[in-house]
């Protein structure tokens, strides 16, 4: 039985964020278009394209995700974040017509997790983003799993490089099911063992027993 040095932690599931997940570390770098709604002192030279001392109000600019939602309150309006381009009405449109033929990691690898965080942000176009995040997953869910189960032993880059980190995570457990039914058939499947909990939970209780 062959061990990892580093066992995946899986990313955390629509709004929530799992930190000990390294596709939810990246996802949080994410940029988003923002507006700031309020002067912010002496902070000019983050933007690199003013002079100015402070942030004056109504500046454009774009935050990493973690920030925009760090400084986005309803109350105080800090800063209001704009839709990105993927996700506004036009893209909705290609999406709702085949979702099939859209590179989502040419246009956002984390399509599925950024559109989720996105619901942070109160918007009246959340139901319409929302909507269009899932009929895109189940669109693009049996063509991903087709090619997974009919690529056996093939090269995959040019379906791969087209899917988003979700996608890809799918297709690559779509893959290792195919491998392991394959190994099965072919009688070279590894022996079945009573997990470590098992053994261990035996361990103790045998003790137990003899005294």
């Amino acid at each position: 039985m062959t061990t990892q040095s580093y066992l995946p932690v899986p990313p955390g599931v629509g709004m929530e964020e799992n930190f000990l997940c390294l596709d939810d570390i990246l996802l949080s770098q994410e940029k988003l278009p923002t507006r700031t709604e309020c002067v912010f002192p002496r902070l000019g030279f983050v933007e690199k394209t003013s002079d100015t001392r402070d942030i004056p109000e109504g500046t454009k600019m774009e935050m990493p995700l973690w920030l925009a939602k760090g400084l986005y309150d309803n109350k105080r309006r800090l800063v209001s974040v704009e839709q990105p381009k993927i996700y506004r009405q036009g893209w909705r449109t290609v999406f709702s017509a085949d979702p099939n033929v859209v590179d989502l990691h040419k246009m956002g690898p984390y399509y599925y997790g950024l559109g989720s965080q996105l619901l942070h942000f109160d918007s009246p176009e959340n139901p319409e983003i929302a909507q269009t995040v899932l009929q895109t997953y189940i669109g693009r869910f049996r063509r991903i799993m087709d090619s997974s189960q009919n690529a056996y032993n093939e090269d995959t880059s040019a379906l791969v490089e087209r899917l988003d980190v979700l996608e890809r995570s799918l297709f690559r457990t779509g893959q290792i099911g195919l491998n392991d039914f394959q190994r099965w058939e072919k009688g070279q499947a590894s022996q079945i063992t009573a997990s470590n909990l098992v053994q261990n939970y035996r361990k103790r209780k045998f003790p137990d027993l003899e005294a």
